[in-house]
C-alpha cells in the first residue's frame, strides 16, 4: 500500500504535493501569514434602495419564505443558525480559530451542512426581490448580513475554515451588487466585509491551486472580483488581489480545462460550478470595463460552454449524474430545479460563444434578463455524435436517444469508479443512470457505495472496485484506456468502444452501437477469479422480467451471453440526485462466472 500511495502521490504532481506540504507546515508552525492576519467586519447598511426602475423578471423565490438547502426546500424559516448543520442539526464550534478545527468532525457529521447557509444564496434571492420593489426584502437582506457578522467573529469558527466558502460569499455579494447596480457606490460595511474575506482567501490560495479543482477557480474569482471592487471604490490595496486573481484565473483555465472542454473533476455538477464562476467573472469584468483576458482563456471557456451544452437535456435541463455532486449552484438567479442546467448553459454560451443554446422564453433566459444581456441572433448547432477524447466521454445521439459513454482519461484524480459507465436518455428520460454522491461524510459505507463500481452502469469484478480507495477523496492505480476504437458514424449506425485492465488483471472492453431504434452494448470480460456482474441502473418505472428480457413502457432490454448466466435479477439499488437525498431505483444485475461476452440490446 505504501508503494501505491507514493505512485498516486506522484500522479497528483510534485508541485501540487509541495504546495500542500508547505501550506500545512506553514499553518502548523505559524509561518503562513493566514495565522497573523487581522480584519474588521463592520456592521451597518450593506445595500440601499437604489430607486431604479422595477423589473418584472421572474426571481429565485427559494429563500423568500423558507430556507432552501442543496436545492431542496426546508421547513426552516427566519434567520438561520449559522453554526447549525442543516443535515444533522449538530452545532459547530464558533469560538475557535478556524485553523484549529478539524476537517471532518465525526460529531458534527458533514461540514457542508453548516456551510450551506453561509454560502449566501439567500443574498441573491433577496436582492432580486428588493430590485422588484420589495422594501421588506431589502431590510431582511441587511438584517441577515448584520446577524451573520454578529455570530461569525473574524476568522473564528467553521465558516472561516475554507477559502472557497469565503469566496462564494464574496461572489454572491458581488452578484447582488450587480443586480442592485451598486458596484461603484458600495457601502462601508460591504467593503469591510469584502476586504476581510480577501485577507482570508489570499494567503491560502496555493493550497486551493494544489487541489486542481474548482477551489482554485473559485478563490481566484473572488480575489479578482473583490480586489477590483475595492479599487473601484477608492481602495487601491485591492489591486494586488485583483492581479493575483487574474493570474490564477488564467492559470487554472489553461491547466484544468481541456481543449475539448472537459474539466479536471470529471463531474457534470462541478463543471457547472467552474463555468458559472468564469461567467460571473466575465460579467463583472464587462460591467467594470476591465481589461479582457487572454484569447487562450476564452477559447477554453468556449469549449467548456459547448461541453455542458452537450451534456444537458434540451427538454428538461437535467444532465447525467456523473462524478461528484455536492449540491452546488453558483448563479442562483432562477427558481428552476437544482438539476436544471439550462440557465448556466444559456448564460455561458451567450457570453463566450455569442450564441444561444435554447430558443424560446423559458426561465433559462432569466439570468440574461436580470443582468441586462441581449440575446444574440446566432444559435448553437444541433448536437451531433462527438468523442471528447481528452476528457474521456463519447456522445452518441439519434432523434429519440442520447448516450454518454465514460472511458478513463485520468490526467487528474478520479473521484469515482465509473469507467465504462453508460448513461442513456430516451425521450428525455434518464433510462440508464449513475448513482450520484449522497455525502462526503455520512459514513464510509456511503462513500464506498456511491464512489464504487456498484453505483455505476458498468461491470464489477470479484469483490473489488475498479480502483482502490486510499482516502475520502483519493483513488489509487488510476485506470488507463486500452482497446480504444474511434467513434464511427454512418447513415444507419454510430459505434465506439474502449476498455481497461485493472490492478488485478481483470479486463473489460465495452463496445456500443446505436441505431434509430436499437442500442447494442457488448461487454468482453476476462481475468476475474470468481464472478463478474454487469449492472444497468434503471429509471424508477415498472419493469417486468420476461425470460431473458426486461420490459417496461419505455423500452425492452434483451440480454444474452456466450457463457452461462448464473444470475439474471432485478434488485433494489440507491441513487442520490440531490446532496444528502437518497431514493430507491431498480437495478438489473447479470452475473457470470467465466470469461466471455455479454450482450445487452435496448429496443425502443
Amino acid at each position: 500500500m505504501s508503494i501505491l500511495k507514493v505512485k498516486t502521490a506522484l500522479a497528483l504532481g510534485v508541485s501540487n504535493l509541495a504546495r500542500v506540504v508547505m501550506y500545512q507546515l506553514g499553518v502548523k508552525l505559524g509561518l503562513n501569514p493566514v495565522k497573523k492576519i487581522t480584519g474588521e467586519l463592520k456592521s451597518g447598511i450593506f445595500f440601499i434602495d437604489g430607486g431604479r426602475p422595477r423589473p418584472n423578471f421572474p426571481e429565485n423565490s427559494h429563500w423568500l419564505n423558507n430556507h432552501c438547502y442543496f436545492g431542496i426546500a426546508s421547513d426552516s424559516a427566519g434567520i438561520p443558525n449559522w453554526h447549525e448543520s442543516c443535515l444533522t442539526r449538530s452545532i459547530a464550534p464558533s469560538d475557535k480559530p478556524w485553523f484549529s478545527i478539524g476537517d471532518f468532525n465525526n460529531e458534527l457529521g458533514d461540514i457542508k451542512g453548516v456551510w450551506e447557509a453561509s454560502r449566501f444564496d439567500w443574498v441573491v434571492s433577496l436582492a432580486q426581490s428588493a430590485k422588484r420593489g420589495d422594501d421588506s426584502a431589502l431590510a431582511q437582506l441587511n438584517l441577515w448580513l448584520n446577524n451573520w457578522i454578529e455570530h461569525n467573529p473574524t476568522f473564528m469558527g467553521v465558516n472561516w475554515k475554507c477559502g472557497q466558502e469565503a469566496s462564494i460569499r464574496v461572489m454572491h455579494l458581488a452578484l447582488a451588487s450587480l443586480l442592485l447596480e451598486q458596484t461603484d457606490k458600495a457601502q462601508p460595511a460591504l467593503l469591510s466585509f469584502v476586504r476581510t474575506h480577501l485577507k482570508r482567501i489570499s494567503p491560502t490560495i496555493m493550497y486551493a491551486v494544489a487541489q486542481d479543482n474548482n477551489h482554485g477557480t473559485s478563490e481566484a474569482a473572488a480575489l479578482y472580483i473583490g480586489g477590483s471592487w475595492l479599487a473601484l471604490n477608492g481602495d487601491s490595496s485591492g489591486l494586488k488581489w485583483q492581479r493575483q486573481g487574474a493570474k490564477w484565473l488564467e492559470n487554472r483555465a489553461k491547466r484544468l480545462i481541456e481543449r475539448d472542454g472537459s474539466f479536471s473533476q470529471y463531474s457534470v455538477t462541478y463543471h457547472r460550478v467552474m463555468l458559472d464562476t468564469y461567467s460571473l467573472v466575465e460579467l463583472w469584468r464587462r460591467r467594470l470595463k476591465l481589461c479582457g483576458f487572454s484569447s487562450a482563456l476564452y477559447e477554453k471557456l468556449q469549449a467548456a460552454s459547448l461541453w455542458l451544452y452537450y451534456f444537458t437535456s434540451n427538454n428538461s435541463g437535467d444532465a447525467p449524474n456523473l462524478g461528484a455532486n455536492d449540491g452546488a449552484r453558483f448563479i442562483p438567479l432562477t427558481s428552476t430545479d437544482y438539476r436544471d442546467f439550462r440557465p448556466s448553459v444559456q448564460l455561458a454560451n451567450v457570453l463566450f460563444n455569442n450564441a444561444v443554446a435554447f430558443r424560446g422564453n423559458g426561465l433559462f433566459n432569466a439570468p440574461l434578463q436580470w443582468l441586462n444581456i441581449e440575446l444574440p441572433d446566432e444559435q448553437l448547432e444541433r448536437k451531433t455524435p462527438t468523442d471528447f477524447t481528452e476528457g474521456g466521454y463519447c456522445f452518441l445521439t439519434t432523434e429519440r436517444m442520447e448516450v454518454f459513454f465514460n472511458y478513463p482519461r485520468f490526467k487528474f484524480r478520479p473521484s469515482q469508479c465509473d469507467a465504462l459507465h453508460v448513461d442513456i436518455w430516451l425521450d428525455g428520460v434518464n433510462l440508464i443512470r449513475d448513482g450520484g454522491t449522497y455525502s462526503y461524510n455520512a459514513g464510509q459505507s456511503f462513500i464506498d457505495y456511491y464512489g464504487g463500481t456498484e453505483s455505476h452502469s458498468t461491470v464489477s469484478f470479484d469483490d473489488h472496485d475498479q480502483m482502490p480507495r486510499l482516502s475520502r477523496f483519493l483513488l489509487g492505480n488510476w485506470l488507463k484506456t486500452i482497446n480504444k476504437q474511434a467513434l464511427q458514424v454512418s447513415k444507419i449506425r454510430q459505434s465506439v468502444s474502449a476498455g481497461y485492465r485493472d490492478e488485478h488483471q481483470c479486463m473489460h472492453t465495452r463496445s456500443i452501437e446505436l441505431e434509430d431504434s436499437k442500442l447494442v452494448i457488448k461487454d468482453t470480460i476476462s481475468g476475474f477469479k470468481k464472478r463478474a456482474i454487469s449492472r444497468l441502473r434503471l429509471a424508477p418505472v415498472d419493469w417486468q422480467k420476461n425470460g431473458n428480457d426486461l420490459v417496461s413502457d419505455l423500452c425492452t432490454i434483451k440480454v444474452s451471453a456466450d457463457v452461462k448466466v448464473t444470475r439474471f435479477e432485478l434488485v433494489n439499488g440507491k441513487e442520490s440526485r440531490y446532496y444528502y437525498q437518497e431514493s430507491n431505483i431498480p437495478v438489473l444485475e447479470l452475473e457470470v462466472h467465466e470469461a466471455g461476452v455479454i450482450t445487452m440490446e435496448i429496443h425502443y
